[in-house]
């Protein structure tokens, strides 16, 4: 199931990436995610129904879950309770987990206090705890 679901965040992060190319260099990198929130700023002005909303969660958080696996590696798991995917980085020797797709749908409904890069931020401060320590976090 993993590596299927591995397969599904790369594709969704790709047709992200080929469907919004024009609105942002999204190369995959940190930097990148000022776009991403940019962009995430302007369709909050917008009225999205639930299937909408959907849509763009699954879509920009599989561009956020490729960032982070791209440059901090990880492996991807599917949450039954949560009905969607975690990355994981680190294991075995740390543990630090991310939901991105309630990230964005966070950022949508409630505005620039989900900032995405300051989110990424604890990511990456807890990835360098991790290694570091031994550390294990999810970032909420």
């Amino acid at each position: 199931m993993e590596k299927n679901l591995k397969n599904d965040v790369i594709s969704t992060a790709e047709s992200f990436y080929d469907n919004f190319a024009h609105k942002g260099n999204f190369d995959f990198s940190v930097k990148s995610l000022e776009e991403i929130d940019a962009l995430l700023d302007d369709l909050s002005d917008y009225e999205l129904d639930e299937d909408d909303l959907y849509s763009i969660c699954s879509m920009v958080g599989s561009y956020i879950f490729e960032v982070a696996r791209k440059n901090y590696g990880g492996e991807y798991y599917w949450v039954q309770e949560k009905e969607q995917p975690v990355l994981v980085t680190g294991e075995p020797n740390f543990s630090v987990s991310i939901y991105a797709f309630e990230k964005v749908r966070g950022r949508i409904l409630n505005g620039k206090e989900d900032n995405i890069p300051f989110y990424f931020k604890g990511y990456i401060e807890a990835v360098e705890n991790g290694k570091a320590t031994g550390y294990s976090a999810t970032i909420v």
